[in-house]
């Protein structure tokens, strides 16, 4: 199977111009695939869950290898607390997969929500 964040990605990218936009778009459609989960949880396949959760980790792996490149345009500090957002995001992914609980899925969808939000707010016009 191939990367199926960096291909949606990419996808999405041919539809967007703006990249804020097309992170925004990526973040909440990861975020949409674990609320159903959440909201299914008990008649969800376990695959399904496996897919969600890998789909979001390599979504984080593009924005934090992204943010740790010497050439990423954005201020330092910023740089760090996504890379650390993406951390914790991974950490509390593989937690999940290893004890699953419905609600360990709500902060991995609430940060994915409030980034999208945060960056559709701060999108150039």
């Amino acid at each position: 199977m191939q990367n199926q964040a960096a291909s949606a990605y990419q996808q999405t990218g041919q539809r967007t111009t703006n990249p804020r936009d097309l992170e925004a778009n990526l973040l909440s459609r990861s975020a949409s695939n674990l609320q159903r989960m959440r909201d299914d949880w008990d008649s969800i396949p376990r695959l399904e869950l496996a897919n969600a959760l890998q789909f979001n980790r390599r979504l984080w792996t593009v924005f934090m290898t992204s943010v740790t490149r010497e050439d990423s345009p954005l201020p330092i500090d910023v740089r760090q607390n996504v890379a650390n957002l993406g951390i914790f995001v991974m950490k509390q992914s593989l937690s999940l997969q290893a004890e699953p609980v419905a609600s360990k899925l709500d902060v991995l969808i609430n940060i994915n929500r409030q980034l999208a939000a945060g960056l559709r707010a701060n999108a150039p016009e």
